[in-house]
């Protein structure tokens, strides 16, 4: 059996020194996590069920580094959370998640927590825009009173 050096933080110590860079532009911290995949910084989440999540996924992604979703969900779970951090990525969000005035406010407030989201478009019967609904909205709405 091949027993490898482990270190710790505690092993590791940065001295200052001298050195030739005049700036912080100059330097780079992009690094190879695989063949295939760069990241911008060398910083990996923990793929522990109370570290990443989709949440921790995306800002992850959005400073340069990667976060890796835990193992210990369902299938469903997995592909939930890894949808979740697709979608934030997305300048343009194709399919956006719709409601229709004739619903309650009750109905919306279910519908943004089991997509994770905190707004939805408001669409007539005839897809055409009637506006859109925020998390700040229904936060002191009648929950029986229709979107409208």
């Amino acid at each position: 059996m091949d027993i490898r050096e482990g270190l710790t933080f505690d092993d590791v110590l940065l001295v200052p020194k001298y050195s030739n860079i005049t700036s912080r532009s100059q330097t780079s911290l992009t690094t190879k996590l695989s063949r295939n995949i760069s990241l911008n910084i060398p910083l990996v989440s923990a793929n522990m069920d109370t570290v990443t999540e989709s949440a921790m996924a995306v800002v992850m992604a959005r400073e340069g580094g990667i976060g890796i979703i835990h193992r210990f969900l369902t299938i469903k779970e997995e592909v939930n959370e890894i949808l979740k951090t697709k979608r934030s990525g997305s300048v343009m969000i194709e399919k956006p998640y719709v409601i229709g005035p004739d619903q309650t406010v009750n109905e919306a407030i279910e519908y943004m927590q089991e997509k994770g989201v905190s707004g939805l478009l408001v669409a007539n019967g005839e897809s055409k825009l009637a506006g859109i609904l925020t998390s700040r909205d229904v936060q002191f709405a009648d929950s029986s009173h229709l979107v409208k």
